[in-house]
């Protein structure tokens, strides 16, 4: 699928939809920050620009509740024929 979004673009939805959540569960950020364990700053800093780290990112989403959206997030491909589906992974790397 082509997508005309940037990284970055990304990640300013993720913080606006991260914002709009912690507003309607009526969190401010310091409560947030003592439920999650991720600083005020760091969450600040989230909201306004979008960058954070995946395990604050994932600490927030867990008290947000929305954690089960990362699941989703790299699914696996869809089998196209009876030989995809029977193949053997293919093994990267040093072995």
């Amino acid at each position: 699928m082509l997508s005309f979004k940037s990284p970055g673009d990304v990640a300013q939805l993720l913080a606006q939809q991260a914002r709009a959540r912690r507003v309607a569960t009526n969190l401010s950020r310091e409560t947030l920050a003592a439920k999650s364990g991720v600083s005020a700053a760091s969450i600040r800093r989230f909201e306004t620009s979008g960058a954070i780290s995946l395990d604050s990112l994932l600490k927030l989403a867990q008290v947000l509740d929305c954690l089960d959206a990362f699941e989703g997030l790299f699914p696996e491909p869809e089998a196209i024929s009876l030989a995809d589906i029977t193949a053997k992974p293919r093994l990267r790397g040093r072995m």
